[in-house]
């Protein structure tokens, strides 16, 4: 009985000081910023061509594109051509020609597309890529 009651006198002396301790270091959320620096469009052409130049497989392949299109610009054509170069090395003509696709969807307006296609002809004649548009002229 007398060790309960030192017990208990040592838990109810003890709980103050804990209360106290805690009320006077009270925790401090703060957030920061990202350390990350913005990505320039030319480090951003840069790491997506080198991507896709050392891409093995198709999951590689379409996780890039992913990547890429997920980032709020309109990829370079040195990036378009790269990509479009790694589909067809791992053989899957189908995501080539996806990626025309998803550049005109990124694009604003019809003119910029036209110009991404005239820019990058010669390796769609080069690769035997047919446009979406080209197939089906309806």
């Amino acid at each position: 009985m007398r060790a309960q009651m030192l017990s208990a006198a040592l838990r109810t002396a003890a709980r103050p000081s804990v209360f106290a301790r805690s009320a006077r270091t009270a925790p401090i959320f703060v957030r920061n910023a990202s350390g990350h620096a913005q990505e320039t469009f030319e480090s951003f052409s840069e790491r997506y061509v080198s991507f896709f130049q050392g891409a093995e497989d198709l999951f590689e392949v379409q996780r890039g594109l992913n990547n890429c299109f997920a980032h709020d610009l309109v990829p370079s054509p040195s990036v378009v051509e790269a990509a479009v170069r790694a589909a067809r090395r791992v053989n899957d003509y189908a995501t080539a020609v996806r990626v025309f696709e998803g550049i005109k969807e990124k694009v604003e307006n019809k003119a910029q597309y036209e110009a991404y296609l005239t820019e990058l002809k010669p390796l769609r004649e080069e690769l035997g890529l047919v446009l979406k548009e080209e197939l089906y002229t309806s």
